[in-house]
């Protein structure tokens, strides 16, 4: 009865101590927050779906991407460059960069020359000359 419960006992002891984990283990490829002010999307709320890429230097950029789906069911790649205010336009192997002109809060509008992108909620709105392209973003 004694050895049992003196083996049960070692049992235990191993069990509790292999099981025990220190604060720097655990998944090591949780981002840990580095301290800097949240990114703001272009509604003006926190962006829960920012990407931190790094580059061969270290630096950080801010990269969100969205795939959006026009009206004639064609889809459109849109990454919103938050370091550097702009938005890219990818569509039939072509990309359109436009820089930001202004935000109100919960409407962000882009240009570049002839082109204009209003991007408001989830829809993104593309103006050229005579062309009118609606976008709805989809959950790809």
């Amino acid at each position: 009865m004694k050895k049992t419960v003196l083996v049960l006992n070692a049992i235990l002891t191993l069990a509790v101590v292999s099981c025990k984990k220190s604060t720097e283990s655990g998944n090591k490829s949780v981002m840990k927050s580095d301290g800097s002010e949240p990114v703001l999307a272009d509604n003006g709320k926190v962006d829960s779906t920012i990407q931190y890429n790094m580059d061969v230097n270290g630096k950080k950029s801010v990269k969100t991407d969205y795939v959006y789906k026009a009206t004639d069911g064609n889809l459109v790649k849109v990454t919103f460059n938050y370091d550097e205010n702009t938005m890219s336009v990818r569509s039939n192997n072509k990309t359109f960069i436009l820089n930001k002109i202004e935000s109100k809060g919960n409407e962000t509008t882009y240009e570049k020359m002839d082109m204009k992108a209003t991007v408001k909620g989830d829809s993104l709105i593309l103006d050229q000359g005579n062309n009118l392209i609606q976008l709805v973003k989809t959950k790809i």
